[in-house]
């Protein structure tokens, strides 16, 4: 077994996982350590575990082969109740509740943990500065929102309690190019700022090339490959790899090829 270093925010050490009736692993004896501090994106196509892996974390799911450590305790050993209290999580639903105002559904895991109104107050009101929306959002509710003010409260959400972990699952998939590159680097900002560990699931191969200090790629359940971006986009090793970082290029030469025929 592998012993988890203090360094490392997320350790997984062997991990296998199956469902019934599948026929092969959703995970097939993953071994990754994420050091405290660094954004990680996972890629890969649909069915290739990623989701997956990411439930193992805060407990949604545990292995049934392996065992994963979130800043040195075993996941098994925790409450998951208070496991997930620690560790941010950002979907791309956004799930906010409804009959909730903007500053309730932030201090809902604030409100969890025992806060006082005027400490859970004053953290609403930062973190809506930091997630660059107006106070005035505060009592605002979320049908009153747009999609990408709503992820932003989303955001302001998973970070309130102060977790050293946020989990990210195609958290911007959903939002219009303009809203979606403007809120990947605020949140990239973020994360430099206030010293988080971030793993971030995405489909968009670029988005993962800006973002990440390091990109992991899935695929059938096992990693395929795994290095910084310079380093995948400059000599990646597997044929599949090849392809996901030749994407940007070709999206680029088919964008070209458009316009010089519209000229």
């Amino acid at each position: 077994m592998v012993k988890p270093m203090t360094a490392n925010a997320i350790t997984f050490d062997n991990v296998i996982q199956r469902f019934p009736g599948a026929t092969r692993p959703a995970l097939g004896g993953i071994t990754l350590e994420i050091e405290q501090g660094e954004f990680v994106a996972i890629v890969g196509p649909s069915g290739s575990g990623k989701s997956t892996l990411l439930r193992l974390v805060n407990r949604l799911a545990d292995p049934v082969e392996g065992e994963v450590f979130v800043e040195g305790e075993r996941t098994r050993d925790a409450v998951p109740a208070l496991l997930r209290r620690r560790i941010g999580y950002v979907f791309q639903g956004i799930g906010l509740f409804p009959h909730m105002s903007v500053a309730e559904n932030i201090s809902i895991t604030p409100r969890l943990l025992g806060w006082s109104r005027e400490k859970m107050r004053n953290r609403a009101r930062d973190l809506l500065e930091l997630v660059r929306l107006p106070r005035e959002y505060e009592s605002r509710m979320p049908d009153e929102l747009s999609g990408g003010e709503r992820q932003r409260v989303g955001v302001a959400r998973a970070i309130a309690a102060e977790p050293k972990i946020v989990l990210m699952d195609e958290p911007f998939g959903a939002l219009d190019p303009v809203t979606r590159d403007a809120l990947t680097q605020d949140y990239r900002e973020l994360h430099d700022k206030l010293g988080l560990t971030s793993v971030m699931i995405t489909h968009d191969m670029l988005e993962a090339l800006i973002l990440a200090d390091r990109i992991i790629v899935l695929r059938e359940g096992k990693i395929v490959e795994q290095g910084t971006p310079r380093e995948l986009a400059r000599n990646a090793k597997h044929e599949f790899v090849r392809e996901l970082m030749q994407m940007p290029e070709r999206q680029e030469k088919r964008l070209a090829e458009i316009m010089e025929r519209g000229a």
